[in-house]
């Protein structure tokens, strides 16, 4: 009986630590609940989802466009465009070519400069008419999302189209994207790839790829600089969940990239997106899958800085942003956008109360120095 109370306090021991390991002291301020920062851009209703969103802020820093597809993974189409830095949206749907309503599955919008100066806003979907269609097909508009029109596809195959896309020296742009495994590889395991355009989106090199992981699926590449410009950064979502995200860096514009590790407990989670605040702090917004996380499932964000994201400490809280009530994980895939007043404008797609009632796009309101405050309240 002694042997075995001592081996029920050992197991309890272990138990404990990895829940530490699994649950580390990171605060959380919640403001799911303050309705006066959100606004709806398109509401779900008992029979059509709202899903998968992205935004493109404008260099004038108030124009916002959205661009999101009806139903999990579904067909594109609807556009909306904000004048206001999100307060408002005017959808523009009957702006876009009709051939865009064929294309699928989480589409999403850049805007890229070629050297000449002249702008092109893409937006990119996964196949064309079905899943298994020519991959990447875009729209695009060189007049600022006054007109657009349909392009070819990039005939990359893929389980999305580019969901982040970064400027390098010299004017060139690297997407990244994920697709199934690589000839060989094991099981139903994701590869990230990468891909370069010199002359703003026209043209595209040949992918390879730069993420694949044994017993894992890295997917949902969120590329980024780092503040002083001397590497890019990626996190990446791990689609098995059963550990943490990953991130990779790269000190040759790409060139090469590190071998991914896992990050810090409090960026686990899917599809991230984020800013550098103003005081040059990170918020980094997502699906939170981070185990035993207590808004597992919800939209949050994570603020820390960039040392802290690269040497995997904690950083230094985390934001409730909007609760789930599908209770299914079923949401994320954001737009965040940093306006000149220091807003941050984060946009995804959610269940947002109770009712039957399916997803709509949401967009939450916040600066740093109100959830700084917040948290201050805690401690």
């Amino acid at each position: 009986m002694r042997l075995l109370i001592q081996a029920m306090l050992c197991l309890t021991a272990i138990a404990r630590a990895a829940l530490a390991e699994d649950m580390p002291d990171l605060p959380v301020v919640d403001i799911s609940g303050q309705k006066e920062r959100q606004m709806v851009v398109a509401v779900g209703t008992e029979q059509v989802y709202q899903g998968h969103p992205t935004t493109l802020l404008m260099p004038d820093g108030k124009t916002i466009f959205a661009v999101w597809c009806i139903g999990h993974g579904g067909h594109a189409g609807p556009m909306a465009r904000s004048e206001d830095g999100g307060l408002s949206w005017t959808r523009v749907d009957d702006q876009l070519p009709q051939g865009y309503a064929k294309h699928q599955n989480c589409p999403s919008i850049y805007r890229l400069v070629d050297p000449s100066g002249q702008e092109r806003l893409w937006v990119f979907s996964a196949a064309l008419g079905t899943r298994t269609g020519p991959g990447m097909p875009s729209i695009l508009s060189e007049d600022g999302g006054r007109s657009w029109k349909e392009m070819p596809p990039l005939n990359f195959p893929c389980v999305m189209a580019f969901s982040s896309i970064v400027r390098l020296d010299g004017g060139r742009y690297l997407g990244l994207y994920h697709r199934g495994p690589a000839r060989g590889g094991e099981g139903n395991a994701l590869v990230t790839l990468q891909s370069i355009t010199a002359d703003a989106g026209m043209t595209w090199s040949e992918p390879r790829i730069v993420a694949e992981v044994a017993g894992k699926s890295p997917c949902e590449p969120f590329v980024f600089r780092s503040p002083d410009g001397k590497e890019l950064a990626c996190l990446l979502r791990e689609n098995t969940h059963r550990g943490r995200s990953l991130m990779m860096f790269s000190q040759n514009e790409g060139g090469t990239w590190s071998t991914p590790v896992d990050t810090n407990w409090g960026l686990t989670g899917d599809r991230h997106n984020g800013v550098f605040s103003k005081d040059g702090r990170m918020v980094v917004c997502f699906r939170d899958q981070a185990i035993n996380s207590p808004t597992r499932g919800d939209f949050v964000a994570w603020v820390g800085t960039y040392d802290d994201l690269k040497q995997g400490r904690p950083g230094q809280y985390r934001i409730k942003l909007l609760r789930d009530f599908s209770n299914k994980s079923d949401c994320g895939y954001s737009g965040v956008e940093l306006l000149a007043d220091g807003t941050i404008v984060a946009t995804t797609y959610v269940k947002y109360a109770p009712g039957p009632e399916k997803n709509s796009v949401v967009s939450v309101r916040f600066t740093l120095s109100e959830t700084d405050a917040l948290r201050g309240r805690r401690e």
